[in-house]
């Protein structure tokens, strides 16, 4: 079997292995490289894939470990934070990244199949993984999210069903005591959704803050991840935006964009020069969370341009 062959029926996973490499890593780029990683492992072994199971899940099994051993190698296998409410879950875990949607987007476009990308990549789902160890993370993943019966998670793992089980449950718990509901949250091309993206922006372009105040929920929070910033409530947010951050009205420009399946924009100075991306989770009620990712080259890996005119 050649190289031609492979390639032919492999890469049509690639863009649902990189959301599963992102789901366990948290990180855009560590994602791209495990997905290169787990190709070329494959690649390699493809003359002794013997089909006992599908392709799609023997390059699931090869990405997984991949992870679970890039994790062993980093600093990153959990989170050891408070959580009794004195910090935002995301404001620990630094290395976080947004995921540009047309990367793992079905090429087919059938919105069913978007729709349960979107729910797979949110914002509060990946930072909520990370503060599983790791093998609790890939169990959770292969179970609630890919749903594969528990029988071939143990195998992918190398561990009994017994195992399997017990590491879902105590994951699952785990979660529900670092993720916040998700259950209203609404689609990016939602009307309600474009009307508070296109209010915010507003809001910081003229340094409005009856707009900020009118587009965030009264429990709205306003975080950075590798800035460790966290405000809760929208007082608080609305405060720290109009002293420290918006200045004076044209100080900001934004580009409207999607990442991880919601509304986010690109954020830009004054002068052209970018600062970075807000993602915005939003509710029919208003936005109930804003999280701030900065870092050069980040906007053009959502087709934005690094500076304007």
């Amino acid at each position: 079997m050649g190289d031609d062959e492979f390639m032919r029926r492999a890469e049509s996973y690639r863009r649902e292995l990189l959301a599963h490499c992102y789901r366990m890593m948290g990180s855009l780029d560590d994602a791209e490289d495990l997905v290169q990683e787990t190709y070329l492992r494959a690649w390699r072994s493809y003359d002794r894939f013997e089909e006992r199971s599908s392709l799609r899940t023997w390059l699931y099994r090869i990405a997984t470990n991949a992870c679970l051993n890039a994790l062993q190698r980093s600093d990153r296998r959990a989170v050891p934070a408070d959580l009794s409410g004195s910090e935002s879950p995301a404001s620990a875990v630094g290395w976080l990244q947004p995921l540009p949607d047309a990367l793992v987007t079905p090429e087919s476009a059938d919105p069913a199949a978007v729709a349960v990308l979107r729910d797979g990549v949110r914002l509060a789902l990946i930072v909520g993984l990370q503060y599983l160890t790791p093998r609790q993370r890939a169990v959770l993943i292969l179970r609630d999210v890919l749903a594969w019966p528990a029988a071939e998670v143990a195998s992918a793992l190398s561990v009994e069903v017994g195992a399997v089980k017990s590491l879902l449950q105590r994951a699952r718990g785990r979660l529900r005591e670092v993720m916040p509901s998700m259950d209203d949250v609404l689609e990016p091309e939602h009307p309600r959704a474009r009307e508070l993206l296109d209010q915010y922006m507003t809001a910081f372009a003229t340094a409005d803050r009856r707009l900020f105040e009118q587009a965030l929920r009264a429990d709205a929070v306003l975080e950075s991840p590798a800035g460790a910033v966290w405000f809760s409530g929208k007082v608080a947010c609305v405060e720290y935006l109009m002293s420290e951050v918006v200045g004076a009205a044209g100080d900001w420009h934004k580009l409207p964009t999607v990442a991880n399946g919601q509304p986010a924009f690109g954020a830009y100075h004054r002068d052209g020069s970018s600062f970075g991306m807000a993602v915005l989770t939003v509710t029919s009620a208003g936005i109930s969370r804003v999280t701030v990712f900065a870092g050069a080259g980040l906007l053009s890996r959502f087709g934005l341009p690094e500076s304007l005119p």
